[in-house]
């Protein structure tokens, strides 16, 4: 009886022995490659943060050095020269203004569109929809320099050639089939309990739309309007091909004044002109961030 009864029980202290052991070895066997994985990642991570962060220091170097170049160095002469000889109506003003218009109009007529787009899309079920959202991603994939000269041909038979009005159109042409993919996705967040709820009471598509899920979809319409605004922003060829007179180009078409010819290029004036040109986007962005309200615009809006 002895012995039947201490069996079982050494059998479990040896399972419960060795259990233990495998584990510890199992564990000492996993953690060097999670050690190697995290230096690698982090290694990568200084990497890339260097690649960005190289050109942000030449810009703020050159802008105030008397004689920069494209080396990095300190400057010798700490002069503020630069800011004083690009800090005039037509060479600074005027572009930034031309670049507010044609960045904002397009970010604003981009989220309207792509609001009133996604809609269907989002809250329909249509025989169409997958196959339009894939023409639609198709689109995403045209350069524009492909379909520059025909749009260019486009532009002189409806007399639109130098016209801002015109250029945002199709800038925000260009922006829009992005623009939809991703407001839809983030409409698909917004419960659709909500828009049953306002159906019922009397209230129809576009009230319901206008008043209840762009309201709760607020970081999102963001996204959309800053990426947007940047890529109208930054866009050179466009405005560049579109836009004739030196009174409606943006500053992103000015900046191509300070490249000279025989390849000289004014280095001081043309860092104090990119970081004078980075500074609304950047005022845009925090301004935006903000206002959402945080991430948590649904919370509390359907009950479980």
């Amino acid at each position: 009886m002895s012995a039947t009864t201490t069996l079982p029980e050494v059998t479990g202290r040896r399972a419960r022995s060795v259990t233990p052991a495998r584990n510890r070895k199992k564990a000492s066997l996993s953690s060097p490659r999670t050690r190697a994985l995290s230096v690698l990642s982090n290694t990568l991570m200084i990497v890339i943060g260097f690649l960005f962060v190289v050109p942000l220091v030449w810009l703020v170097t050159a802008s105030l050095d008397a004689q920069p170049t494209l080396a990095i160095k300190m400057p010798e002469v700490i002069t503020l020269d630069n800011f004083a000889a690009v800090m005039k109506p037509d060479l600074l003003f005027l572009p930034l203004w031309n670049s507010v218009l044609l960045a904002g109009g397009t970010a604003v007529a981009t989220v309207v569109l792509a609001s009133l787009a996604a809609y269907p899309l989002s809250r329909y079920k249509m025989r169409v929809g997958k196959p339009f959202l894939y023409a639609v991603l198709f689109g995403t994939c045209l350069p524009i320099t492909a379909i520059m000269v025909p749009v260019y041909s486009l532009f002189v038979q409806l007399n639109l050639i130098d016209s801002v009005g015109g250029t945002i159109l199709f800038l925000t042409a260009s922006a829009l089939p992005i623009a939809i993919w991703m407001m839809k996705n983030f409409m698909d967040g917004v419960p659709v309990e909500l828009e049953h709820a306002a159906w019922m009471d009397g209230a129809g598509s576009m009230r319901t739309l206008v008043q209840i899920v762009l309201p709760l979809m607020r970081p999102g319409i963001a996204v959309v309007f800053i990426f947007t605004f940047i890529q109208a922003w930054g866009n050179f060829f466009v405005p560049f091909v579109l836009l004739l007179s030196p009174d409606y180009q943006p500053a992103a078409v000015s900046i191509f004044n300070f490249f000279g010819s025989f390849g000289a290029v004014a280095y001081g004036q043309l860092a104090a002109y990119s970081i004078v040109y980075s500074l609304p986007v950047l005022g845009l962005y925090v301004l935006v961030q903000r206002g959402l309200g945080g991430p948590s615009a649904l919370a509390g809006a359907v009950k479980g």
